[in-house]
């Protein structure tokens, strides 16, 4: 397991999950497509860290890139990604705050 830390949150990758699939899983807001490294659309700023390829993706990468799509999270990393934003509900919807 390999630990991830975004901009909001850390957690653990499972084992044999992608690191979009983790990012996913955990409530980030990932844009993607390909999911195999052709598109680039999943494409992170990496703070710190390493990551490795299987191949080398055929989208362009920069240096403090990653694609989370295809990438080997190789040690613990830092990358720039928040959390989705909660949706409103609609005004016909009832909405309760509660105190714990």
């Amino acid at each position: 397991m390999s630990l991830v830390t975004t901009t909001d949150r850390s957690f653990n990758l499972l084992n044999g999950e992608s690191l979009l699939e983790g990012l996913e899983r955990t409530g980030h807001e990932v844009e993607y497509q390909c999911r195999s490294g052709y598109c680039g659309m999943c494409r992170l700023t990496l703070l710190s860290g390493s990551v490795t390829y299987a191949e080398p993706p055929l989208a362009y990468v920069g240096s403090s890139e990653i694609l989370p799509c295809c990438c080997t999270v190789t040690e613990p990393i830092l990358v720039e990604c928040r959390l989705q934003r909660q949706k409103e509900l609609p005004l016909d919807v009832e909405q309760y705050t509660f105190d714990y």
